[in-house]
């Protein structure tokens, strides 16, 4: 007997398989996503009054792996304006379990005053110094020690080396199954001037700091299901699943 339920997610597999070879919806997608980051769209949304710094297709692709997964902590690099900490601790609340970690070496006294007084920061613990000295790894470490499942965020600072030394030292604390996501790795699909200014670009970012932790941690791949939904992204080839 045909199961409905079933049927559906069937089709939805396929049609997210076959935008792989869509080069139609690739085109229109890249050429979206080379204009929205000039205009720096992803600035103009918030979460429950924070702005969050994310595209939507980034926000969804989270809460379905936050949904799956249930994790009992999400560790992020990057705080900026909160946005993020705060989406992730109120998918955590509507599950009934986990905290979030926010990591981020200049927590802003305007940003941490919002933060504190948002309600959802019941569920968040902040670390202010750099996400790769070992004495925040160290910290991290206290925190994540009793986890049984742990989903690990990068979204600081966007230059190769730093990126490749949180995938080093951050990696460790995913737990099998669950996921190590790399945002920002759209630069290196973006022009040199795309955002003037910046410390990294085309050879030197996210991506290319994925595509050398991945050499030699075979452990992790990168969840191409992912890229294929979202199309519009900034972390093309950044979620990286534990296997």
């Amino acid at each position: 007997m045909s199961n409905p339920v079933q049927n559906f997610i069937e089709e939805r597999k396929q049609r997210v398989n076959s935008n792989a070879s869509n080069e139609e919806l690739k085109k229109a997608a890249g050429a979206f996503n080379l204009a929205s980051n000039k205009a720096q769209y992803s600035y103009n949304f918030s979460w429950m009054g924070r702005p969050i710094i994310q595209y939507p297709q980034d926000m969804i692709a989270m809460q379905e792996i936050i949904w799956d997964l249930k994790p009992d902590l999400i560790i992020e690099t990057g705080i900026a304006h909160g946005g993020s900490l705060i989406f992730y601790a109120s998918l955590l609340e509507l599950i009934g379990n986990g905290e979030v970690l926010g990591i981020d070496i200049d927590i802003r006294e305007h940003n941490k005053i919002e933060i504190e007084n948002h309600p959802m920061f019941k569920r968040i613990k902040m670390i202010q110094g750099s996400s790769v000295s070992q004495e925040t790894v160290d910290k991290v470490a206290e925190v994540a020690k009793d986890k049984n499942k742990v989903l690990v965020l990068l979204d600081s600072n966007h230059t190769h080396e730093h990126v490749l030394q949180e995938l080093k030292l951050y990696s460790p604390f995913v737990t099998k199954g669950s996921y190590l996501v790399c945002f920002d790795t759209i630069v290196e699909d973006l022009p040199n001037d795309y955002l003037p200014g910046r410390a990294w670009g085309q050879g030197d970012n996210p991506k290319t700091a994925v595509w050398a932790f991945l050499e030699s941690n075979p452990d992790f791949e990168i969840d191409s299901n992912i890229d294929n939904k979202l199309l519009i992204s900034v972390g093309p080839q950044g979620y990286l699943k534990r296997k």
